[in-house]
């Protein structure tokens, strides 16, 4: 007899989770725009540890207890928060800089769904530029999975959707998908992929961005596996997988 595959869901915003069987999932929080794509990155670049905060005042506390090893940083609404000095690019993040430091983050979208989801059997972050470890750690646990979509203030987005249609793509045969929302975000991601920089122009999230002249940084977010490590989140910390 056939052995029952694992389930393998998406959920298009937060304000969706609770219709999820978080407890007995791993969960993987996507926020390409810009949180898990940085996220990613930083540690592909040397980073010991991010340590995801909610608050503004959080970061900047846990900042000054940690001191000279730390780096604040994040953003609201796609700009640096006021009392940080460091935003939410990729590109803030180059070897020389993050190397054996912590990043303490704070973003408007993904590190809410992260705390969201802290009943899970484990968090892992996904973006394009990890595309690949993300969906070779999936097919190795062989445990239901939600692709938890940041989204934009609970609002579905177009880059999250697409990844986690990437990810359903690539994965599809290990898994039993019934999820409308999979089905939904892969055959978006499948009319996509030859041209996903055109596609997202529509997007409101780069319009978002593009304003501030951060067009390079949706290219890279949108590109996979440059920095393809996997981020695991464990005591309120996310580290590099070994």
């Amino acid at each position: 007899m056939e052995q029952q595959k694992p389930t393998l869901e998406v959920c298009l915003s937060p304000a969706l989770l609770h219709l999820y069987d978080v407890k007995n999932s791993i969960v993987v929080i996507i926020d390409v725009l810009r949180a898990t794509s940085t996220i990613c990155t930083v540690l592909y670049n040397g980073a010991t540890r991010v340590i995801p905060v909610a608050s503004v005042p959080e970061c900047i506390s846990i900042g000054e207890q940690l001191g000279a090893s730390a780096i604040t940083a994040g953003e609201r609404d796609g700009r640096i928060a006021e009392g940080l000095l460091h935003g939410n690019s990729p590109f803030e993040y180059p070897r020389e800089f993050i190397q054996d430091k912590t990043l303490v983050l704070t973003t408007t979208n993904g590190t809410k769904l992260l705390h969201m989801a802290k009943d899970a059997i484990q968090i892992i972050t996904g973006s394009f530029p990890n595309l690949s470890a993300v969906c070779d750690y999936l097919v190795a646990q062989g445990k239901p999975v939600i692709l938890g979509c940041a989204a934009w203030k609970d609002r579905v987005n177009m880059e999250d959707t697409l990844f986690a249609g990437a990810v359903v793509s690539r994965i599809r045969e290990h898994f039993t998908v019934d999820c409308d929302s999979a089905i939904a975000a892969e055959t978006l991601y499948e009319v996509s992929k030859d041209n996903i920089h055109e596609i997202m122009k529509q997007a409101s999230h780069y319009k978002r961005l593009a304003k501030y002249d951060l067009e390079r940084d949706i290219q890279y977010c949108l590109t996979p596996d440059g920095a393809n490590v996997l981020p695991v989140y464990r005591n309120g910390e996310l580290v590099a997988a070994e």
